[in-house]
């Protein structure tokens, strides 16, 4: 039985294109056929968790109908009261599937979960997101079969971007006009294309080619303060050279497919490496996730801590709530002390930043701000973030520990 990494080889794409001819010629003429994009969906979704990787099928089956039921449970019981108690309880019954597949590898010796597979990240998001949004209220029109559309939208359901309930129904029960729907498969098909370049030329060269050889250099040049050596920091910037394009590459394709099926999912990434801060850095890299946890997380923390008056100073409250928020994302990643000193160093800058932003603002006539101040931000925060993803990468843990 066949089976493809999403987005993974040529194959794939062939496949794609003839899938998704009749869906273009459909929405053409004004016409979204919802049970072909759900055979479609299927089709593809078996061959990613199909084949030698049924096991990981057999998760997402069990995985999307635990999730349903708390959902729509979560959704009926919410029309008539609204219990805090309640809304944590079932909050952390979504999460516990995605934390047993995180912790599983930290305790059983790098072993992977039964039940994990491709994307239980993303899919858990999207679940506790709704939930939130229901409860809020925002989210009034719980629909079972659209929620399914909505965790099995294949384009993303490997590695996002994550998009938003109410705004993915808005698009998939309505068909664009014609003139709208050309912008969008010009758009798509320039996503592809470019996608291309980033994931099978750069990607391949940083990742494949250059990232190998510069590790074994590393790994020879070890004696040296903290083992540190020039092959260490071209592992730097090839590691996070590598991440970008693959990662944007993958979130291009995405992208670019679910514009062809006339749908606007978000985009993940917006030139990254211009950002003069971290903060602006974290609106622009993996804007999906980074803004689900601004949303869901951040936001969420501070109002309970101002609520309940935990700190005197709304400062503190920003600071702590930075932290946590971002060792939540370490420790999201994995359970390795890598990961979580990752989190710990971005909730830090962020606490840096705003006191240096704050500090500005009360000195505007002390502190000079033009062309060269700000070219030298920006490349004080792309090697700052490089760092951060030499941390990210676990470089530094073979060099000290094997």
């Amino acid at each position: 039985m066949l089976s493809f990494e999403p987005y993974g080889n040529p194959t794939y794409f062939a496949l794609l294109g003839v899938a998704l001819l009749p869906l273009m010629i459909g929405l053409l003429y004004g016409k979204r056929s919802r049970l072909y994009e759900t055979l479609i969906s299927i089709f593809f979704l078996v061959l990613t968790f199909g084949g030698p990787k049924w096991t990981q099928g057999v998760a997402l089956i069990i995985y999307i109908l635990y999730e349903v039921a708390l959902t729509w449970g979560y959704a009926v019981y919410r029309k008539h009261q609204n219990s805090g108690p309640i809304f944590y309880l079932m909050v952390i019954l979504a999460i516990i599937p995605l934390t047993i597949v995180k912790v599983t590898p930290a305790v059983e010796n790098g072993q992977a979960s039964l039940i994990g597979f491709l994307g239980v990240s993303y899919l858990t998001f999207r679940a506790v997101q709704t939930m939130m949004e229901t409860r809020d209220g925002t989210l009034k029109d719980y629909q079972v079969m659209t929620f399914l559309q909505f965790m099995l939208f294949f384009p993303t359901i490997s590695s996002g971007p994550i998009d938003r309930y109410r705004r993915f129904e808005a698009d998939y029960r309505s068909v664009p006009d014609r003139e709208k729907y050309l912008g969008m498969i010009q758009k798509g098909i320039r996503y592809i294309f470019v996608g291309f370049l980033y994931k099978f030329i750069l990607a391949y060269y940083f990742g494949t080619m250059l990232m190998p050889k510069l590790q074994v250099m590393a790994m020879h040049s070890r004696g040296g303060f903290l083992d540190l050596s020039w092959p260490v920091l071209g592992y730097m910037y090839a590691y996070s050279a590598d991440l970008f394009f693959d990662f944007a590459g993958y979130s291009l394709f995405a992208v670019g497919t679910s514009y062809i099926m006339g749908i606007a999912t978000p985009m993940n990434f917006n030139q990254p490496w211009r950002s003069p801060n971290i903060k602006d850095f974290w609106n622009r890299w993996h804007i999906t996730l980074s803004f689900w946890f601004r949303d869901f997380i951040y936001m969420r923390l501070v109002f309970w801590f101002m609520k309940h008056k935990v700190f005197k100073k709304p400062t503190t409250t920003a600071n702590v709530t930075y932290i946590i928020n971002m060792l939540v994302m370490g420790f999201w990643h994995g359970v390795t002390w890598y990961y979580i000193t990752y989190g710990l160093f971005h909730g830090c800058a962020l606490v840096i930043n705003d006191t240096w932003l704050r500090y500005k603002k009360k000195h505007r006539a002390s502190v000079p701000h033009n062309g060269f101040t700000q070219v030298f931000a920006i490349f004080l925060t792309a090697n700052m973030v490089c760092f951060s993803f030499l941390i990210f990468s676990g470089m530094l843990d073979k060099l000290w520990f094997h």
